[in-house]
């Protein structure tokens, strides 16, 4: 159980890192630096989805089900992805490349709206976290504790920079050092309580597991195509995103497989 709390517990962790950086850094983040950070975070949630959600999922299935595996995991990562698309519409929130807000109102601050943005964000990396958590402890699906340590320091590795994208811009247009900091470290705090939900809710659904697991792969995936991938990739040409999504990528790969 300890084992459980603190990889729950971790990329929570990853975020207040990244969001204490606004104590040590006096400059909001060049557009290259943000580029290489959500680059690297684009890879390391792109191989985590595979490798620590996807895999697993059709491993699980073909157990029962053999060359039909792919149905439940392409029903559930379709269905991440609606999730995410309905949370996207519904939540008034900026987009992390531009200023321009989508369901906004008038009462909605950009600070609340920033905040509310990279909240979505994290929301599929602790359903991803609390999912594999689940099914090691129910024993349901194909996932070691050194695979579920290795996917949950890997999205902690990938929050420190998310925490810091937050906190320094609130900080650069005038927003006290303390209080972008706790702005900053309340975007991640959702990951615990989404890990907790997918937890209870895959203890009482043991079979529905390869569902559960390929809909966090799919909400992850949304997050990546939808925001992260623009915005490595915003601005004058520059092939700095994709080697930083390449270092992410792999980075996760030998987490997965060397600790799993």
């Amino acid at each position: 159980m300890s084992g459980m709390i603190e990889g729950v517990m971790l990329p929570f962790a990853g975020t207040v890192l990244g969001s204490s950086c606004v104590y040590l850094m006096k400059k909001e983040l060049s557009i290259t630096v943000r580029r290489i950070l959500t680059g690297f975070a684009a890879g390391v949630m792109t191989a985590a989805s595979v490798w620590s959600l996807l895999m697993p999922a059709l491993e699980q299935s073909e157990e029962d089900i053999g060359r039909l595996a792919f149905i439940p995991a392409s029903i559930g990562f379709l269905a991440g992805i609606t999730f995410l698309l309905l949370l996207d519409r519904l939540i008034p929130h900026l987009h992390l490349d531009t200023d321009k807000a989508e369901g906004v109102s008038s009462h909605f601050s950009r600070s609340t709206m920033l905040l509310l943005a990279v909240t979505i964000h994290n929301i599929p990396e602790g359903m991803a976290v609390g999912v594999v958590y689940a099914g090691l402890r129910c024993g349901g699906a194909e996932v070691s504790s050194a695979g579920a340590f290795a996917l949950a320091l890997g999205i902690a590795i990938q929050n420190f920079p998310e925490g810091a994208i937050i906190s320094m811009p609130l900080r650069a247009n005038g927003m006290s050092r303390n209080k972008a900091f706790i702005f900053g470290t309340l975007s991640g705090a959702v990951e615990p309580l989404g890990a907790l939900l997918m937890i209870i809710a895959a203890g009482l659904l043991v079979p529905a597991m390869p569902y559960l697991l390929s809909f966090a792969a799919g909400a992850m995936i949304y997050v990546v195509v939808e925001e992260l991938i623009p915005e490595m990739s915003s601005g004058e040409h520059s092939n700095i995103g994709t080697v930083s999504f390449s270092a992410g990528f792999v980075l996760m790969m030998m987490l997965d497989v060397g600790l799993g």
